[in-house]
C-alpha cells in the first residue's frame, strides 16, 4: 500500500468522467488499498480514484464513529438509483483544500455498485454516508461540490487547524 498524492483543482482529471471498471484484478485491488491508505493519511471521509490520478469509477468512504472505529465502504462502478429529500450541508473536499461551501444534498440516497469481490452491492444511506456517496459519485462524473454552490458567497476560506504543541515530560 502507498499514500498517493491527492490531485487538486485545476487538475483536468478531476473534470473527466471516469471509465467503468471491467475486471477486478490485482491492479484494482492495489488501487483500492492505496486509496484507503491515502484517505486515512489525509483524515478524509471519502476519496474517488480520479483524486489520486486514476480515471476509473472506484470510491472509498470511511465514516468515523465516537467509538474510534470507522465504517468502511468501497464501491466499484457506483451509481445513485434514488434520491429523496433535500438538506443544506457544509462540505469540503480534499481536492479543494482550504475551502468549505454550503450546498444542497439529498437526505437519503440509494446506491448500487459492486464490491471488491465483484458482487452486486446495494446501499440505502442517510446523513454523512449519503452525503459522502453523493460527493464521491460526483467526483467520478467530473463534478465538484463547488459546482453545486448557489453563489460564490456560499464558499468560505478556512484556516488549517494549528498543529498540537503537546510536550512530553
Amino acid at each position: 500500500m502507498a499514500v498517493k498524492p491527492i490531485r487538486t483543482v485545476p487538475d483536468p482529471i478531476l473534470r473527466q468522467k471516469a471509465k467503468r471498471v471491467k475486471t477486478i484484478d490485482n491492479s484494482i485491488q492495489k488501487l483500492i488499498a492505496d486509496m484507503r491508505e491515502t484517505l486515512m493519511s489525509a483524515n478524509g471521509v471519502g476519496l474517488a480514484a480520479p483524486q489520486v490520478g486514476v480515471s476509473l469509477r472506484v470510491i472509498v468512504i470511511s465514516i468515523p464513529h465516537q467509538d474510534q472505529k470507522n465504517d468502511e465502504y468501497c464501491l466499484i462502478n457506483p451509481e445513485i438509483v434514488r434520491r429523496t429529500g433535500e438538506r443544506a450541508v457544509r462540505e469540503g473536499c480534499l481536492s479543494i483544500p482550504g475551502y468549505i461551501g454550503e450546498i444542497k444534498r439529498s437526505e437519503q440516497v440509494r446506491v448500487k455498485g459492486i464490491d471488491t469481490a465483484g458482487k452486486e452491492l446495494k446501499l440505502r444511506a442517510e446523513g454523512l454516508l449519503a452525503e459522502a456517496l453523493e460527493h464521491e459519485i460526483d467526483h467520478i462524473n467530473g463534478v465538484l461540490y463547488v459546482d453545486h454552490l448557489e453563489s460564490q458567497d456560499k464558499l468560505q476560506k478556512v484556516e488549517p487547524e494549528p498543529e498540537s504543541k503537546d510536550v512530553s515530560i
